[in-house]
C-alpha cells in the first residue's frame, strides 16, 4: 500500500473542490493503492447522505461517485490496534476515528492523506509523513 486516505480527502473527491494534496492523492491511485480503515466507508456515505440531505447532490450524483470510488485501488483495514488507536486519541486529543487513519499508517509505515489540521499535526508528532505537494514560494 503506498498511503492511507481519509474520508477528507475522499469528500474533496466527491465535490470536486480543488486542493492540491486530494489531487495528488487521486494521482496516485492512477498507478499505487491507498488503505484506508473500514470506518472509511461509513465515514464516505454518510458524507455523500449528507450532502444530499442539503441539497447539495442527489442520489444520482452519490451513486456516480460510488461507482467510481469502486474502481480505485482503495483497500479497506479491519485489523486495528486497539491499544495503539486509543494511545493516539489520548495522545493527541483525536477522536478514535481520526486515530484509527494515524494508526494505519504508523502501523504500515506510510504517508497519510489528510486534510484535517489536528490529525496532520498529530501524524508529524508521530514522525508519520503526510502525503502532500511540496510547496514553492
Amino acid at each position: 500500500m503506498s498511503f492511507v486516505v481519509d474520508a477528507s480527502v475522499t469528500a474533496r473527491w466527491a465535490f470536486v473542490e480543488g486542493d492540491p494534496n486530494a489531487e495528488l492523492a487521486f494521482e496516485k491511485l492512477l498507478s499505487d493503492s491507498a488503505i484506508a480503515p473500514g470506518l472509511w466507508w461509513y465515514e464516505v456515505r454518510n458524507l455523500l447522505i449528507m450532502s444530499e440531505r442539503h441539497r447539495r447532490t442527489n442520489p444520482a450524483d452519490t451513486e456516480a461517485f460510488l461507482r467510481l470510488l469502486a474502481t480505485l485501488p482503495i483497500h479497506l483495514d479491519s485489523a486495528p490496534v486497539q491499544e495503539s488507536v486509543l494511545h493516539l486519541a489520548r495522545t493527541h486529543r483525536l477522536t478514535a476515528y481520526d486515530a484509527a487513519y494515524l494508526e494505519l499508517a504508523q502501523r504500515h509505515q506510510i504517508p497519510l492523506a489528510t486534510l484535517d489540521a489536528d490529525l496532520a499535526r498529530a501524524a508529524r508528532a508521530e514522525g508519520v509523513r503526510l502525503l502532500n505537494r511540496k510547496r514553492t514560494s
